[in-house]
């Protein structure tokens, strides 16, 4: 039956996201297993790119093959493998496992295999269990069966993939890979930055300046790399920061300079601009430049020319510029200390980037990143976040955004080691760990009672449920199974629930 099914979603129109999330669900109830993931290898890192079972931030970890043992040995050969009980090898989802209790339990039954597509190697699935003796040679030889399946489920999401991509790219722009490969350093799913992403990746195809406009921390050097490696440009990006360059010494930065144009000034220097020929120019921080460069930079992106300090005759460059600011420039403007012609320049196409605080579920993925980034820098077992500091981080406004997030979660795990966890045990991190200001919170709508109505307790309670149940929803962006995992229920029982209360 589980082939009928895989079968017939090959033959489906589906989005990639639903057709391999499907594809992990059929095979998750077919062996009766806790977990199955599949996971897409890219530069010696395997990333998530399905999985049922697993906690929500694991979507966000990028496990480096050369330290897990358990994904090198599977990727080393074409079989699958089992990893009966006992292994030494540590398992990358020791404590990642959802599970009702919210504990951390250890896996005790394993099996992957290695996948390649069209030749090449593409990733591993793995199947894990909580209990012992799950597996067996037989479901092995299964799992060994199912994989042709799961290789084509995998196939006719990339052609989808690349079909839609020609349709919005112009010809002789090919990227290559699919939806799940095409950002690995932009981590999440929530639909703002799905969205996002498909406006940029049309923008990227054209030659106008791109402002990006966000909060400190949202990540806008992320975001003008993904424009940059989109664009049919194939120079260099270069970067700048506006913020860090001297007054005395940004138009040289930027323009270049001639031998002898300013004392020290030794030889010919070309400035980041000519650095960028054939690329892209990202001024970071584009508000804070000098008001007296402002007029050369407007110049630069008028004519397509520069002059270098010292020298008489102007230099012709082909340059895209992406700026990015986390000021109010058109109030810079009315103050005076913006020119509003390069405001006008620079914003023919302006993005905001949403703050942390709007991109709902991406908290926990970013957070899970973080959280192996600093399990491996650290040379620790495993290390996750329990129900009540997912819960404690979903309901906390960021106002340092990602990089808020990243500073927080690691002076969390240098605090919970210093204060005597084991590098060899599975590390919690609870609420109290985290350190964050419970004041500084994304405010909830309130729940509104109507106090003129005389109503029993068991009406009262059921009306609180519908309220709690919907909240958790609204918060995983309509993901039952993250709702449930948020309300620490099973997930057909908040089905059933929920029906009994007349949300489904």
């Amino acid at each position: 039956m589980d082939e009928e099914i895989l079968l017939a979603d090959l033959v489906m129109s589906l989005p990639p996201a639903v057709r391999l999330q499907r594809v992990v669900q059929t095979l998750r109830s077919y062996f009766r297993c806790d977990a199955v993931a599949l996971l897409h290898l890219q530069d010696e890192q395997l990333i998530p790119v399905a999985a049922e079972g697993l906690e929500q931030e694991v979507f966000g970890r990028r496990f480096k093959v050369a330290l897990h043992p358990r994904f090198s040995a599977i990727l080393a050969q074409r079989e699958a493998m089992r990893f009966r009980p006992g292994t030494e090898l540590p398992d990358p989802y020791d404590g990642l496992l959802a599970n009702q209790l919210g504990l951390p339990l250890p896996v005790h039954d394993c099996m992957g295999v290695s996948l390649y597509v069209e030749g090449q190697r593409w990733g591993v699935l793995t199947l894990d269990a909580l209990e012992k003796d799950v597996f067996d040679e037989t479901m092995r030889l299964e799992l060994a069966r199912h994989i042709i399946l799961v290789e084509a489920a995998i196939r006719m999401t990339r052609l989808e993939e690349e079909v839609r991509s020609l349709r919005i790219q112009p010809a002789g722009n090919e990227q290559g890979g699919a939806w799940y490969a095409s950002a690995p350093d932009i981590i999440g799913r929530s639909p703002v930055l799905l969205s996002l992403l498909q406006e940029l990746q049309v923008v990227a195809t054209s030659d106008v300046p791109v402002t990006l406009l966000g909060e400190t921390g949202v990540g806008k050097e992320l975001f003008a790399r993904y424009l940059h490696v989109r664009s049919l440009r194939t120079g260099p990006l270069v970067q700048v920061n506006c913020a860090a360059l001297p007054e005395s010494l940004a138009e040289s930065e930027l323009f270049g300079h001639v031998r002898g144009a300013f004392s020290g000034a030794t030889s010919d220097r070309a400035g980041r601009f000519e650095a960028a020929e054939g690329g892209t120019l990202f001024l970071d921080e584009v508000g804070e430049l000098p008001v007296t460069i402002q007029a050369k930079l407007l110049r630069a992106l008028q004519n397509g020319e520069i002059q270098r300090l010292g020298e008489d005759q102007p230099r012709k460059v082909q340059v895209r510029i992406i700026a990015a600011t986390n000021r109010n420039l058109q109030l810079s403007v009315r103050e005076g200390a913006f020119r509003a012609d390069l405001y006008h320049r620079l914003s023919v196409y302006p993005v905001p980037i949403p703050p942390l605080r709007e991109r709902g579920q991406d908290i926990l993925m970013l957070a899970g990143h973080f959280l192996e980034l600093n399990r491996a820098r650290m040379g620790l077992r495993s290390v996750r976040l329990s129900p009540e500091a997912e819960y404690v981080l979903m309901q906390y406004a960021w106002p340092g955004n990602i990089r808020e997030l990243e500073h927080v979660i690691s002076r969390a795990i240098i605090k919970a080691v210093s204060q005597g966890g084991r590098r060899t045990a599975m590390l919690t991190l609870s609420p109290q760990i985290l350190d964050l200001d419970p004041e500084v919170s994304t405010p909830q709508p309130p729940m509104m009672i109507d106090h003129t109505v005389t109503t029993s307790l068991l009406e009262a309670t059921r009306i609180f449920q519908r309220h709690y149940i919907q909240q958790a929803i609204n918060r995983s962006e309509g993901n039952w199974a993250a709702a449930a995992r948020m309300l620490n229920l099973d997930a057909s029982n908040l089905h059933k629930l929920a029906r009994r209360l007349g949300l489904r």
